[in-house]
This record gives C-alpha cells, sequence and structure tokens, in this order.
C-alpha cells in the first residue's frame, strides 16, 4: 500500500493536469505517484514521458525478456511501484503472468528458460554497484539475441535503473495496481 513520500504529491492543475489525470485515471484508475510528485518539475516529468513513449516503440527485443529485466531490476533495488507497475503492466500487454509474477524468486523458480535466467541475470549485474556484468553472460545473451536487440536491452534495463532508483529515493511505493486487477500476488524475493 502506498505510504507517504517524501516530496509531496502536486495537485494537477490547469489544462495540462487536467488531461494528465484524465488519462491516468482512464490508464491506472488513479493517477501514479511518480507523477505526481515529478509534477512539480515538468521537464522532468516530460522527460520521463517522452524516453518512456520512445523505449516503447523500440522491437529488436522481446517484451517479455524487457519485462523481466525491468522486474529483476525492480526487486534488487526494491522499488515496490515498479514491481508492481511491471506486473500489471505485463497484465496489460498480454505477456506471460505465469513468468512475471515469479520474476522476484528468479533464481529459485522452476519457470524460467535457460535464456530468461540470463537476462535477468545481466539485469542484476547491471544494476549492481559497480556493475558486475561478466564477459560470458554478455556472450551467451549476443549469441542468444544478436546484437540490436542486445543493445536495445542493456539500454532498457539502464532506464529501469533510472525509474526504480528515481522512486525509491523519492520514497514511491507500490499502489496495489497488479491487486486491482486481482492478480496473484507477487512471489517473494528469497532472502538468501
Amino acid at each position: 500500500m502506498t505510504g507517504t513520500t517524501r516530496i509531496p504529491k502536486a495537485e494537477l492543475t490547469g489544462i495540462s493536469g487536467a488531461l494528465v489525470t484524465r488519462m491516468s485515471h482512464r490508464m491506472f484508475g488513479e493517477v501514479p505517484e511518480p507523477v505526481a510528485v515529478a509534477w512539480h518539475n515538468r521537464k522532468v516529468l516530460k522527460f520521463s514521458f517522452a524516453v518512456g513513449r520512445k523505449a516503447q516503440k523500440w522491437d529488436a527485443c522481446d517484451a517479455n525478456l524487457k519485462s523481466f529485466a525491468h522486474m529483476a531490476v525492480a526487486s534488487l533495488v526494491g522499488c515496490s511501484f515498479c514491481l508492481d507497475f511491471g506486473y500489471f503492466q505485463a497484465h496489460n500487454d498480454g505477456l506471460d503472468l505465469t513468468k512475471a509474477r515469479e520474476v522476484p524468486r528468479w533464481r529459485e523458480s522452476d519457470v524460467f528458460t535457460p535464456l530468461e535466467r540470463d537476462v535477468m541475470e545481466y539485469a542484476e549485474a547491471m544494476t549492481q554497484t559497480p556493475p558486475t556484468v561478466t564477459d560470458e553472460v554478455s556472450a551467451a545473451l549476443l549469441a542468444a539475441l544478436g546484437p540490436a536487440a542486445l543493445v536495445e536491452l542493456t539500454a532498457f534495463i539502464a532506464l529501469a535503473n533510472l525509474m526504480t532508483r528515481t522512486n525509491t529515493a523519492l520514497g514511491v511505493e507500490s499502489q496495489e495496481f497488479a491487486a486491482a486487477c486481482a492478480l496473484p500476488p507477487l512471489a517473494v524475493r528469497s532472502t538468501t
């Protein structure tokens, strides 16, 4: 459930605010907290919207793989908003929900293919500070996906880090979008 953000949510005012509110309610049922917080700095919000729209058009890498990668980043960083929203988006985009709900415990789960495991390992390795990406995982992904898809996956994971770390730093938490769709709860990440 949502808590208190570190920067208070802004009231979405004016014609732009009314438009964003209307679109948000139509798409999500409410205004996502990252939008309400970022409303304080419209240039940052517009950048976030623009980069998100452009990244949605990328099509060299499988959408399921990118979804699993983003959720693996969110799980590792601890962004409950991104993890819940990713699961909600997987539902809306017709992606594999059985696998999406298992991402937080992907290492223990038996539902993932070796390629999907490599993608989530790569996402976590990119997310570590400093990054711990190995030549072996990169080579396996290059062989399986090709250069265009690996470049896209890498950029997508970098954007996931931008979003998850921003939301976590701002205190944005899950708004339970997935629960509103009656999706089964996400698996819980193993503590080992």
